[in-house]
């Protein structure tokens, strides 16, 4: 284990343990949700545009999350699904919402045991992979991160969903396809989603088909008495199971806290979109 060194002094190591308990920082799935939003929306990204959707992978549920951002290259995509590496700053007077190189980890890994990240810049386009599974089916001590390198994309074709390097470019490819504006941006598709007891997902996409929601057996455990004496309410806000409600409220807090900011240029839309719902939120600052 301590067979990599720096001037004869072993490097530390992280064990692949460590995505499952680094996860643990959400209690709630809707703040693992609300790193890969912000990471959208930082500065270095740029993005005007944000999609999540539920998809079908070959029989396996997922959850997708796509912006229209500066795409990543092979370097900022290996900083990304590594730990501690964030080289984000101001842009414009824009503070970055991340500065910690952790919020796609703990986010990722707190939604599913795995996640795969496709990404096109004006350079060049890449694929990596964030894997428990993976990582488990190869004995692996150590957190190790395929990214599109022949020894990489073998163990992404065969670990992964993706079986082909066409399955893969393809994915790649409907980033320009949805994107209204430009031709770059970033795909995440995550599965092995995060289970109830029951076997059922965190997630309830059935109940309104205008939002994705968080299943009520699971949010009212909030106001049960026996579980919390003292923090029992007689109403629940949206917020706490609304997925549309909560990241509405998080995109207009982010644009009121960079308001002053904004005023000095030009207009600026960002809008969220929601695919399960077929509906855009649209937010303008002048």
């Amino acid at each position: 284990m301590a067979d990599q060194t720096n001037r004869g002094v072993p490097l530390s190591t992280l064990s692949p343990k460590f995505l499952h308990s680094n996860s643990t920082s959400h209690t709630w799935p809707f703040s693992a949700i609300a790193e890969l939003i912000d990471n959208a929306y930082d500065p270095d990204v740029c993005a005007k545009q944000f999609w999540i959707d539920k998809t079908m992978v070959k029989g396996e549920l997922c959850l997708s999350f796509m912006d229209n951002g500066n795409g990543l290259t092979h370097e900022t995509m290996h900083k990304m699904l590594s730990f501690g590496y964030s080289d984000k700053t101001a842009v414009n007077g824009l503070e970055p919402i991340g500065i910690y190189g952790n919020g796609f980890k703990s986010g990722s890994m707190r939604l599913g045991k795995d996640a795969i990240v496709f990404s096109k810049s004006r350079s060049m386009s890449c694929v990596g992979m964030l894997s428990q599974t993976y990582l488990e089916k190869i004995g692996a001590n150590q957190i190790i991160v395929p990214i599109e390198h022949k020894a990489s994309l073998q163990d992404i074709l065969r670990y992964s969903l993706f079986k082909t390097q066409e399955e893969l470019l393809a994915e790649v490819d409907a980033i320009g396809s949805i994107c209204s504006t430009g031709k770059t941006g970033t795909r995440i598709i995550i599965w092995n989603l995060r289970r109830t007891t029951t076997g059922t997902t965190e997630f309830d996409f059935e109940k309104d088909r205008y939002d994705i929601q968080i299943p009520s057996e699971i949010y009212e455990v909030l106001n049960d008495p026996s579980q919390n004496p003292n923090k029992a309410i007689s109403y629940i806000p949206e917020s706490i199971y609304s997925l549309r409600v909560r990241s509405c409220i998080r995109v207009v807090l982010f644009l009121h806290t960079n308001l002053l900011t904004f005023l000095n240029f030009s207009t600026t839309l960002v809008i969220f979109h929601c695919c399960h719902t077929n509906i855009f939120y649209l937010f303008a600052v002048f």
